[in-house]
């Protein structure tokens, strides 16, 4: 899988996308992560990305021409599924789209900046807009940043145990269950019983009742999909 990632701060993406899961991933191969600086690919000398808004609104614009020439460039050498720009009112990323997403060869993901960009881009080439959450951040690096790390976890191979992606929270619309590990026994703090019995059914049904329990007290909401 090859994500493309366009921004005017690359910089905020070089700490995430080169350590841990995701290092591994383009270490092995199985994902390509590229992170483009949009003024390489302005027309201004100055490497101006932005503008003043027409109409007088307050803020700067991110500017058509450098996304445009940035995403025609890519697209000649190659086909891309999904065109994503990251932004406060888009469609809320949650598990079952990052597994979608994870199932696609090509994706460039547009980093949003300063007031916003001219519309004409989302008009025009953006596929897909997705938000991580109510609220506003400086631009859409760490949303970027985000989705790449969901995505990426997914793709076959990258995870050593792969049921440990298949059980992890939201999978399967329910809240993962408590998890514990040696001592069995620390402080008079005691793992629950049926975890050291070694009965794989009787765990199997703990950690459902467990999940479900947990999901009904911190996320109900997670309920109404069941």
């Amino acid at each position: 899988m090859r994500i493309d990632i366009l921004t005017v701060l690359p910089e905020m993406l070089e700490s995430p996308l080169g350590c841990s899961i995701l290092k591994r991933a383009q270490d092995k191969g199985l994902a390509e992560i590229v992170v483009h600086n949009l003024r390489d690919y302005t027309t201004s000398r100055h490497r101006k990305v932005d503008d003043y808004p027409f109409g007088g609104e307050a803020g700067m614009v991110m500017q058509v021409q450098p996304v445009d020439a940035c995403i025609s460039k890519l697209k000649e050498e190659r086909v891309y599924d999904e065109v994503i720009f990251m932004t406060p009112d888009g469609e809320t990323f949650d598990q079952r789209m990052a597994n979608s997403l994870s199932l696609l060869d090509n994706i460039i993901i547009l980093c949003g900046h300063y007031k916003g960009i001219d519309y004409r881009i989302r008009e025009h080439l953006v596929t897909k807009e997705i938000t991580i959450g109510d609220y506003v951040l400086t631009g859409g690096e760490l949303p970027a940043a985000c989705v790449t790390d969901a995505v990426v976890r997914l793709i076959p191979g990258v995870i050593g145990d792969e049921q440990s992606a298949l059980s992890d929270s939201f999978q399967d619309s329910l809240l993962a269950p408590p998890v514990y590990t040696r001592p069995a026994d620390y402080k008079g703090w005691k793992v629950p019983e049926v975890l050291l019995s070694g009965h794989e059914a009787n765990i199997a049904k703990w950690r459902l009742d467990s999940a479900m329990e947990r999901t009904r007290r911190l996320r109900p909401d997670l309920l109404k999909g069941l």
